[in-house]
């Protein structure tokens, strides 16, 4: 029996805007949102999960609404915590190319990418194991997608978050919890 998980990474969002779990979606955000969920409403999903954070949950929204779904929210499907003070981005992305070579390299007061996965991945393995043979749509960001998604196939690593587009949706077919097909559902 076949379990379908749609991974949708949350449309653009403003870096100028609250903070980390508070940031909204831009116009453009909203708009290729509105796209994603034409897209999906036809699959036959049939539960929603997402991030805390508010624009995986905005990104997924419109597809509740039109489905009729609640949207269930997991706290360990939050986004990486990079560092406990604000960091540039130059540093940012240095830290996150290092996190690839070493799972266990963080910046002070931060998380780093096992722990990352670890987190995630306790929540997605009981869903598929619970929900199987239905189809998932999980809100998520482009970090911890990627963690996730290599957890199961190595494959999916820094150059596959490098590609990642906001949004981006990435449908997984699995049989009970082994991976066996990969398809990019959005096209910009």
């Amino acid at each position: 029996m076949k379990t379908i998980i749609y991974m949708i990474r949350h449309g653009e969002s403003p870096y100028n805007e609250g903070n980390e779990r508070t940031r909204g979606l831009t116009p453009k955000g909203k708009f290729d949102i509105e796209k994603a969920t034409k897209l999906l409403i036809g699959e036959g999903i049939d539960m929603i999960i997402s991030s805390p954070y508010t624009r995986a949950i905005l990104s997924v929204e419109g597809l509740a609404e039109h489905l009729n779904l609640h949207i269930n929210v997991f706290e360990d499907l939050r986004e990486r915590h990079f560092a406990s003070n604000i960091i540039d981005n130059a540093e940012l992305m240095s830290s996150i190319r290092e996190s690839f070579n070493d799972l266990n390299h963080t910046l002070p007061g931060g998380e780093s990418n096992a722990d990352c996965q670890k987190r995630s991945i306790s929540v997605l393995k009981p869903i598929i194991k619970e929900h199987r043979g239905k189809k998932i749509a999980i809100g998520t960001h482009g970090l911890v997608m990627t963690l996730m998604m290599n957890y199961f196939d190595p494959t999916f690593g820094l150059d596959f978050l490098n590609q990642l587009k906001k949004p981006d949706i990435y449908k997984m077919q699995f049989e009970e919890l082994e991976l066996e097909e990969v398809t990019r559902m959005w096209n910009d």
